[in-house]
């Protein structure tokens, strides 16, 4: 408890620096005042906290001395003793309270997203699969007033789609849809499936924080970057121009295509954002896999490959199998209504493997 309350104190001293510097700064740097004000305001609630949890810990300390003193007289030491177990029972609540906005935040949680959708296994199956999740993801993004601004959408001529990217753009995308990145399964019968046999196909999906060009330094020289004419469904020619591009980043060999614009120009903007994001998130896995390597339980790993979610058609359950969360409202889930539930348990998960590192 030592180490936390140095820990407090610093975080309070630091608190009256920093207003000490925006009055003594502010009209000579404005640009500096700007990013101590910003530091202020964030580390404002956490010194509120701080100072509620040390009054309330005075009081109890008051409350204690108060019974224990023989002079007090049996009325006040009643009062005082139910005075004090309601405030012992509430202390945890602001320990915790205080512990949550202490946890290391991720600077990423902020920015805007990338959303990427893939068909995997399954055939025609998995690339409707994979269109229903876009369209969740889409309806959710609607639900929470954020901007969703698709990317590229290459998709089969009968519903399906083979991939689609987006750019989600609001106030803590990428905090609220981190966790969505991994393989979505589905498990249902396909209307082409005359037997009423239930099938299991699956979709990927990817979510990048959205980098900008001060994030991620590209060289021109580690770029290899291709045009050809774009194609539709089942091939066919849909420009006569050579309008699509292919970026290859060499240095990781990371790929990136765009072909949903007429223009060139279009296409190579759109496709640079996304090799940005993926970039940026491969340099954020390599940091995350050396500070955890010592955790075996990491809910945001964003393993690409790791099986996290299963949607059964037949039972209209949904079932996240990282924290074993099973919600019976399917069609409520696919029009993105509850899955901020899924998402809500997810970040409680995640929030509680961390405070548990912290104790």
């Amino acid at each position: 408890m030592a180490d936390i309350d140095v820990k407090l104190d610093r975080l309070t001293i630091h608190h009256a620096e920093l207003a000490r510097a925006m009055e003594a700064g502010g009209a000579t740097n404005p640009q500096g005042f700007v990013k101590l004000s910003k530091e202020y305001a964030e580390l404002t609630p956490v010194v509120e906290s701080i100072a509620a949890l040390r009054k309330a810990q005075s009081e109890v300390a008051d409350l204690e001395a108060l019974m224990n003193d023989s002079s007090t007289d049996a009325e006040m030491r009643q009062m005082a003793e139910q005075e004090y177990k309601a405030l012992r029972a509430r202390l945890p609540e602001i320990e915790n309270r205080l512990k949550l906005m202490l946890l290391p935040k991720d600077e990423a949680d902020e920015r805007n997203a990338i959303l990427e959708v893939r068909a995997g296994t399954g055939g025609e199956e998995a690339a409707l699969f994979a269109a229903d999740l876009f369209r969740m993801y889409q309806r959710y993004a609607e639900g929470h007033r954020w901007k969703f601004e698709v990317l590229q959408y290459s998709d089969t001529g009968i519903g399906g789609v083979k991939e689609a990217q987006a750019v989600i753009s609001g106030r803590g995308v990428f905090a609220r849809l981190k966790f969505e990145s991994g393989v979505h399964r589905v498990q249902r019968v396909p209307q082409t499936e005359s037997s009423g046999r239930i099938h299991t196909s699956a979709a990927t999906v990817a979510v990048l924080p959205e980098a900008e060009e001060v994030d991620v330094k590209i060289e021109d020289k580690d770029l290899r970057i291709d045009v050809y004419r774009s194609s539709g469904p089942g091939g066919q020619s849909v420009n006569t121009t050579d309008s699509a591009v292919r970026i290859t980043h060499v240095p990781t060999g990371i790929v990136v295509t765009q072909q949903d614009e007429k223009s060139q120009h279009k296409n190579r903007a759109k496709a640079m954002k996304i090799l940005r994001a993926r970039i940026y998130e491969a340099e954020r896995e390599r940091q995350a896999a050396e500070r955890a390597a010592s955790r075996k339980n990491q809910v945001g790993s964003g393993d690409r490959s790791e099986r996290i979610r299963t949607y059964n058609f037949p039972q209209t359950r949904v079932t996240d199998h990282r924290i074993n969360v099973t919600l019976h409202k399917l069609d409520r889930v696919l029009e993105g209504e509850a899955l901020d539930e899924i998402i809500e348990a997810l970040i409680a998960d995640d929030q509680a493997t961390k405070l548990a590192e912290m104790e």
